[in-house]
């Protein structure tokens, strides 16, 4: 599909994202050793962007798992249909059959609600698997996690193992809000994704906003790269950019239209005064 990194560079830039050969390097090896990517960073710097733009340049379906503490099994990779299995126990009641073969009907596959994590193996079309946020959930569901990704197949007591037709393509993303077991990194390629420069910030303001004028675009990006300089509550990321960039345009007409559209760009009251005080 593609034989050099750079290859993917204007094919995901013709999809709308501003990509640099960092990233297009470690998406090419993803693609190529079909291995699990990791990618931490800030919220903010476009991480799960990266897993949508991979559906749409390879024509794969996306599927999401947000990830969240106490997330389990049952929401995660299947549960059974408790009603409709009462309800066909029911039915067979007077049927005659054996409690084994009760059971064993009972346990079928149409009974079987799948979750992200098996809707992700158990398809005949390859899929892009998004395990977003990982370093929300529990320790303890990271080992549910080791199976998936080293041999990208499911073991289900009742079924037994259901092993991938088409492996798929597997995102993980992480804010780094704690550090994450080195059995799950050993199976992953990983990148680090950083807040862009002045320079790509700019160029993905065009990007979503052509009729913008330079000398704006410039503006917005130093002011912006100032504000992550400053301990916020939250570093505005790449969309609040876009926002206020947005918001920006819609007000051009006022004396100031940066000072008052700050709510586009920040998200607590403590963050706008802090920046009015340093920077404004």
């Amino acid at each position: 599909m593609f034989s050099h990194p750079k290859e993917l560079i204007p094919k995901i830039d013709e999809i709308g994202y501003v990509i640099e050969e960092d990233i297009a390097t470690v998406l090419f090896l993803m693609l190529k050793l079909e291995k699990p990517l990791l990618l931490e960073g800030s919220p903010g710097v476009g991480k799960t962007q990266i897993a949508y733009i991979l559906s749409q340049l390879l024509g794969y379906d996306l599927v999401r798992l947000q990830c969240y503490e106490g997330l389990d099994v049952n929401n995660a990779i299947y549960e059974w249909n408790y009603q409709k299995q009462l309800l066909a126990i029911k039915i067979h009641e007077q049927s005659g059959k054996s409690a084994r073969d009760k059971e064993a009907h009972i346990f079928g596959e149409e009974y079987l609600l799948k979750r992200p994590l098996l809707q992700a193996i158990d398809t005949d079309t390859r899929k892009i698997l998004l395990i977003d946020e990982i370093d929300r959930a529990d320790e303890e569901f990271e080992a549910f996690l080791l199976e998936l990704l080293s041999d990208f197949q499911i073991s289900i007591p009742e079924l037994g193992t259901v092993k991938a037709k088409e492996k798929p393509l597997v995102v993980l993303t992480s804010n780094r809000t704690r550090e994450l077991s080195d059995a799950l990194k050993r199976r992953c390629l990983y990148h680090w994704v950083d807040f862009p420069s002045e320079e790509k910030e700019m160029r993905i303001l065009k990007k979503h906003l052509p009729d913008i004028e330079l000398s704006l675009s410039q503006q917005i990006a130093a002011y912006v790269k100032k504000m992550r300089q400053l301990k916020l509550d939250k570093s505005p990321g790449i969309a609040e950019t876009i926002d206020w960039a947005k918001g920006i345009m819609l007000m051009k007409d006022l004396d100031d239209p940066l000072y008052v559209t700050l709510s586009c760009l920040l998200k607590s009251e403590r963050d706008i005064q802090l920046v009015k005080q340093e920077i404004f």
